[in-house]
């Protein structure tokens, strides 16, 4: 891929979705400070981390969210979808540019695990960003009823949304199902299928399926797309990270 320049009217923001499976590889072992040695390879602007725990009270790195956070410099909130281990698990959103506001949706269907999807404003230049990190269920009848909760009048398309939208994370959906359906009829996706050689983001050694999907609003131009494979990325989670590179303000697509 060959980064696209910036031109004086537009900045580019770099976003990345990262499923870190409460911070413990595929070696088994639990370090926090190996998604932070991940992320740093990434350098992304507005991260999106699925499967966080959040134990107050312990060790720095029990608090999984701000452990990562405080590491790189970063500000973030944590959408808490259930208690585990006496601490939140859920979603965080991480970020070097300012918060405007967090809203964390609830998307548990019953009978089910509890999920949910964080919404984060983020302030991009003299605008506004809204991402929504999105952790959807395992099973079918589950996704579907998800994904038209996603896609109703309060959660994707609220009223009060004046700026570009972007909906990622781990949808655990690897066929083009109806969650897939409904996003792609309101969004451009970013999809590492059309764009790279290797699309597969899951399990990380040797990934299988493509669960791992970045949706983004019109406005907003796809300069590169990229699947972080490296060293520590293959054994830090059983996912591997999917970052993308936007700018405001374009409709053509450079990837």
């Amino acid at each position: 891929m060959t980064a696209s320049k910036n031109s004086a009217s537009s900045r580019t923001v770099r976003l990345a979705t990262y499923n870190v499976h409460k911070c413990q590889g595929l070696d088994r072992r639990v370090s926090p400070s190996r998604i932070v040695d991940v992320l740093r390879e990434i350098d992304a602007d507005v991260v999106a981390l699925q499967e966080v725990l959040a134990i107050e009270g312990g060790a720095p790195e029990e608090n999984q969210a701000r452990f990562i956070a405080d590491a790189l410099g970063m500000d973030y909130r944590l959408g808490e979808n259930r208690r585990l281990r006496g601490g939140a698990y859920g979603n965080a959103v991480l970020s070097r540019l300012p918060f405007d506001r967090a809203h964390n949706y609830d998307l548990t269907v019953s009978g089910r695990e509890a999920r949910g999807s964080l919404r984060t404003d983020v302030r991009l230049g003299d605008g506004v960003l809204h991402v929504f990190n999105v952790h959807l269920g395992t099973s079918f009848f589950e996704r579907r009823h998800q994904a038209r909760r996603l896609v109703d009048g309060e959660i994707l398309n609220g009223g009060e949304l004046g700026g570009a939208r972007v909906v990622l994370g781990d949808f655990n959906e690897w066929t083009r199902g109806l969650a897939s359906r409904l996003l792609e009829s309101h969004f451009s996706v970013a999809d590492p299928r059309r764009h790279l050689k290797r699309s597969r983001t899951y399990p990380g050694v040797l990934p299988l399926l493509h669960l791992d999907h970045i949706y983004f609003d019109k406005t907003l131009r796809l300069d590169n797309l990229h699947l972080h494979r490296s060293r520590r990325s293959l054994v830090a989670s059983d996912h591997l990270p999917l970052a993308a590179d936007f700018r405001l303000g374009g409709t053509e697509t450079q990837v």
